[in-house]
């Protein structure tokens, strides 16, 4: 069947940010207009290998997508429109932007090429705590940002913060959710910052530099965000991330329920006809590649029926409605708690997972130590 959701990467900002591992570049001086050609290559090239049906949701990451001038965006989101014509009526169409980087010209484009929700990346309302952590925008640009996106026409709106950052608090995290829900965004994804090889920030860890809130004042803000979302009508419906009723982003829930999905783009990663892959990272070799005629794929491979299981369970039980046991019966043929109760019960034991009706859903406890319950389920499946 093919993917209903598609995943798009403009791999260029105006600047590294100091944790940033992702497939990224300055913008200056990169061939942005040859990417652009490039990456409707691609496109037409995958569409005639999986010809899509209706998309559902569409996902514009980076980067920063929002570098583009308004008419390289024009010509992209053309170039999506045509490649994929056939959308849902209710389809979220997602672009990932920076703070200071959308003008009213900009986001009228947007607009015009059928995006109809905008993820800034506000990460922290505290000004020098910005600037340590290597963002180029400021607070005035977060307010400001939101408020031209809401003029233009935008009623679909989502803020990424951060919590565990150098030298932040507690009371900095406080300060933050109270800003941001002052904003009244749609939306909210709320991460810990984890200190990834080949960054600045992990160079600084490596020499001891990089000072970090401790364990418990950590745990205190992800309590902290929880509660005071929670509380201003943000229902938590994963690990990370809150929503306004019927707000909850379709896309990631793409992932999350283990579905397949196209992805486009400089070091995008996909899963299409059972097949996860990761796409060549480096600018110029993805040009090179599809100026030749060929997919960009750096490497794939064929998710064996194992591994599918094994998925359905660790990305499922990062949602707040858990897995369902009849549908993993409906999915695989197998009784859930024949495959995996072993994993099951001891977690159940400690408290930190339960039965709600026919769902196996992370406990409040649970969810302060989801990684390590997810990480029980890999390599864990018992199929005779």
């Amino acid at each position: 069947m093919a993917p209903k959701a598609i995943y798009l990467h403009i791999p260029f900002c105006t600047h590294k940010c100091f944790y940033c591992d992702f497939t990224a570049y300055v913008v200056e001086g990169q061939p942005v207009e040859e990417y652009l050609t490039a990456i409707d290559h691609e496109m037409e090239l995958t569409v005639n290998q999986v010809p899509p049906k209706e998309i559902d949701a569409i996902f514009i990451g980076g980067g920063t997508p929002t570098v583009l001038t308004p008419a390289q965006m024009k010509r992209f989101l053309t170039s999506i429109r045509q490649k994929f014509p056939n959308w849902s009526p209710h389809i979220e169409y997602t672009i990932e932007a920076n703070p200071g980087t959308t003008t009213p010209e900009l986001l009228d484009v947007m607009r015009e090429g059928g995006i109809n929700r905008i993820s800034f990346g506000a990460q922290t309302f505290r000004a020098d705590l910005l600037k340590d952590i290597g963002r180029i925008h400021g607070v005035s640009d977060i307010e400001r940002s939101v408020r031209q996106a809401r003029e233009a026409g935008f009623d679909n709106l989502s803020l990424d913060l951060m919590f565990g950052l150098p030298k932040q608090t507690v009371e900095d995290v406080q300060d933050t959710l109270e800003r941001a829900v002052a904003l009244q965004p749609d939306h909210f994804s709320a991460y810990s910052l984890k200190v990834e090889e080949g960054t600045l920030f992990h160079h600084l860890y490596e020499r001891k530099k990089l000072p970090l809130p401790n364990e418990d004042d950590e745990a205190q803000m992800y309590l902290l965000t929880r509660q005071y979302l929670g509380q201003h009508g943000y229902d938590q419906y994963e690990v990370s991330n809150f929503a306004k009723p019927g707000r909850a982003s379709r896309h990631n829930k793409t992932y999350w329920y283990n579905e397949e999905y196209y992805g486009l783009g400089a070091g995008a990663h996909g899963y299409m006809d059972g097949v996860r892959f990761a796409n060549i990272k480096g600018v110029k070799e993805y040009n090179a590649r599809l100026q030749k005629g060929e997919r960009p794929v750096a490497e794939s491979y064929q998710v064996d029926r194992n591994e599918d299981i094994e998925n359905f369970m660790i990305l499922g039980l990062r949602l707040m409605e858990g897995v369902s046991k009849d549908l993993f019966l409906e999915r695989y043929g197998l009784e859930m708690e024949q495959v995996f109760g072993h994993v099951i019960m001891p977690w159940i034991e400690k408290g930190l997972l339960h039965w709600q009706g026919d769902r196996l859903i992370l406990t409040e406890q649970g969810l302060m130590f989801g990684n390590d319950v997810f990480a029980s389920f890999l390599e864990n499946a018992r199929i005779d």
